[in-house]
């Protein structure tokens, strides 16, 4: 008799889930398979969503088939990709929405959870199903055509790339972004406020910093004509573009016991306690692991970082499955972006590495960027051949 294939579960397929697909699919031995869960039909370039929102004509090409999600595994793999939604962690199974297979429970060996975090829509759809989203990016399109004035709400990369995008875009519009302390982007050197806030200026980008919006319960409607701030002021305007408010995809691990208080769960910021070796840190779940934005790791929440973690969790799991002890430990590197601020002018822009000595940011300004921010490339970098451009829309 044949023995089954035993089951390493990835939970979230976006950049971070896919990259460790990717570094399992390649070192895996044939005893296993991998198993990706996502509720999405398609992969979500969520980079392109503050662009795409205000955009037209590219909506649909946001959204990318799965079709090489394990590349470069052969195709005799027998690895799967799971679209569902995990309910419920429990120790050695997950509990699905949905069935798959004729059940809705999947046993694991090893379990990694890559679910990220969750803005409000346009940062995130509300929908599983790509038609749906591309309908929603259309509409949300038309209604930021019709409207004179804009408020976007948070500081961060989301905001600013819309705030900069939109005014280039319209430049009767009248567009403001809020944001709550008077640095934009705090995680981030001084320099690069600087440099955001000289190009609002060039723009004509307005600024309201240094006082919190007054969040609505359930946050803001689609329909929401003003933004109310702690210190009194009003703001009104045609659109509200919520920006802020990123929050941690862990409510599916409620079917885990943690062995001490807050053992699995940073109670100050909801991310998953992890070890270097992105092991889950409590004891009694050393074959859980969590990469990328869900884990409390101390690196900046990103998709680079995301995918040199994703290489240094494949070589802890598969050393397990070989009986030995996982002994990489993730680099926690200085924060850094690739931040629009417009159509083509963008930044590279790096903390200074101080454990080196460094001092100074790294800032590289570049004027090259596309209208269609080069998502044709992004097609072809995840493994999907598109041969007439009618493939797009699959």
């Amino acid at each position: 008799m044949v023995p089954s294939l035993r089951n390493i579960v990835v939970v979230g397929g976006s950049y971070v889930g896919l990259a460790t697909t990717k570094e399992l699919a390649s070192i895996l031995p044939a005893t296993h398979r991998i198993l990706l869960i996502e509720p999405h039909s398609h992969f979500h370039h969520l980079f392109a969503f503050p662009r795409f929102a205000v955009l037209p004509s590219y909506e649909h090409k946001a959204f990318i088939p799965y079709t090489a999600a394990f590349a470069p595994a052969p195709p005799s793999a027998q690895h799967a990709v799971v679209q569902a939604k995990v309910e419920s962690l429990q120790p050695g199974r997950v509990i699905l929405d949905r069935e798959w297979q004729g059940s809705k429970e999947i046993p694991y060996e090893y379990l990694v959870v890559a679910t990220g975090t969750k803005l409000q829509a346009p940062g995130t759809m509300a929908d599983n199903d790509k038609s749906l989203s591309i309908k929603y990016f259309q509409d949300y399109q038309k209604r930021v055509q019709d409207a004179r004035s804009i408020v976007i709400v948070g500081g961060g990369a989301v905001g600013v790339q819309m705030a900069t995008d939109l005014k280039e875009l319209y430049r009767g519009k009248e567009v403001t972004l809020v944001h709550s302390r008077n640095q934009l982007m705090p995680l981030y050197h001084e320099a690069l406020d600087k440099l955001i806030k000289d190009r609002c200026e060039e723009l004509g980008v307005k600024l309201v910093l240094g006082s919190r919006v007054v969040m609505p319960p359930g946050g803001f409607r689609p329909d929401a004509k003003s933004v109310e701030l702690q210190n009194g002021v009003v703001l009104s305007a045609d659109l509200v573009i919520p920006a802020v408010g990123q929050v941690p995809n862990t409510q599916f691990l409620s079917g885990l016991a943690p062995s001490s208080e807050d053992s699995l769960i940073n109670p100050a910021n909801r991310f998953i306690r992890v070890k270097p070796t992105l092991q889950f840190s409590d004891p009694k779940y050393p074959n859980l692991f969590a990469v990328g934005d869900v884990a409390d790791s101390g690196a900046h929440k990103a998709a680079r970082p995301g995918a040199a973690q994703a290489q240094v969790l494949a070589r802890n799991l598969v050393a397990m499955i070989g009986g030995k002890e996982p002994s990489e430990s993730i680099v926690v590197s200085p924060p850094a972006i690739h931040l629009t601020l417009g159509l083509t002018k963008n930044v590279i822009f790096r903390n200074p590495n101080t454990a080196e000595g460094e001092t100074e940011p790294t800032i590289k300004p570049k004027d090259d960027g596309r209208a269609d921010m080069g998502i044709d490339g992004v097609w072809a970098r995840r493994g999907v051949e598109v041969r007439s451009p009618q493939e797009y829309h699959l």
